[in-house]
C-alpha cells in the first residue's frame, strides 16, 4: 500500500502538468518535473522521444504524454533530466533506418539528423532495426514502465529510444563481481 501511495504521490504533479486530456505542453512546462518522474523510474525502464505518428500504447506501463516540441528539443532536456537525476544513465537507440532515408523523399530529413546529433551531445548510440525496437519496446512494457514522450515531428523513422540504465553500477563492475562469486559458489555443497 505504501509503494502506491508513493507512486501517486509521485504521479500527481505530471497529472496537474500534463492534464488528463492529454494537450500538448511546452517543453519547459514538463522538463522540470521530468527529473523526479526519471528517477523514480529507474533502470530498465525506457523513455521514448516519438515522433507524431508514433503509436499510442494501450498495455498497462506504457504512458503517452503528448509534448510541444520537436524531438531533438525534446531530446536535450531528457537527457539533461537524465544527467540530474544520478541514478539513471542513458542508453540511446537510433532506427537504422534513419540515415536511410533520403531528404527527397523526406524534406526535412538532412537537417534533423544534423539537429540531432547535436542534441544527442556526443552521447553514444547504437543503431536497430526500427521493428526490433518497437518489439524491444513492448516485451519492456511487459515488466517495466514505458514513458513516451510524443513530439510534433513529422519525418519518418526519427524517434529515439532511451533505456534507463544504472548510473552508479554497470556492466564491466557486475561481470567483475560476478567472476568473483563464483569461486565461492563453486565450493558450496550440492
Amino acid at each position: 500500500m505504501r509503494g502506491k501511495l508513493h507512486c501517486l504521490l509521485l504521479l500527481l504533479p505530471l497529472v496537474g502538468l500534463f492534464g488528463c486530456a492529454g494537450g500538448r505542453q511546452s517543453a519547459s512546462r514538463w522538463s522540470g518535473l521530468l527529473g523526479p518522474e526519471l528517477h523514480a523510474m529507474g533502470y530498465r525502464n525506457w523513455v521514448v522521444i516519438g515522433d507524431a505518428a508514433f503509436p499510442s500504447h494501450s498495455r498497462r506501463g506504457v504512458r503517452t504524454l503528448l509534448v510541444d516540441g520537436e524531438i531533438p528539443e525534446i531530446l536535450r532536456g531528457v537527457l539533461a533530466s537524465v544527467e540530474s537525476a544520478q541514478n539513471v544513465t542513458p542508453r540511446i537507440y537510433l532506427p537504422r533506418e534513419l540515415r536511410h532515408v533520403e531528404n527527397n523523399r523526406a524534406p526535412g530529413m538532412d537537417e534533423y539528423r544534423s539537429q540531432l546529433e547535436k542534441a544527442l551531445a556526443g552521447h553514444p548510440t547504437r543503431e536497430m532495426e526500427y521493428q526490433s525496437l518497437s518489439l524491444l519496446l513492448e516485451d519492456s512494457a511487459n515488466t517495466f514502465s514505458v514513458l513516451v514522450l510524443k513530439t510534433k515531428t513529422t519525418l519518418p523513422y526519427s524517434s529515439v529510444f532511451i533505456e534507463l540504465d544504472s548510473a552508479y553500477w554497470d556492466a564491466d563492475s557486475e561481470k567483475e563481481m560476478r567472476d568473483r562469486m563464483k569461486p565461492v559458489e563453486e565450493k558450496k555443497p550440492g
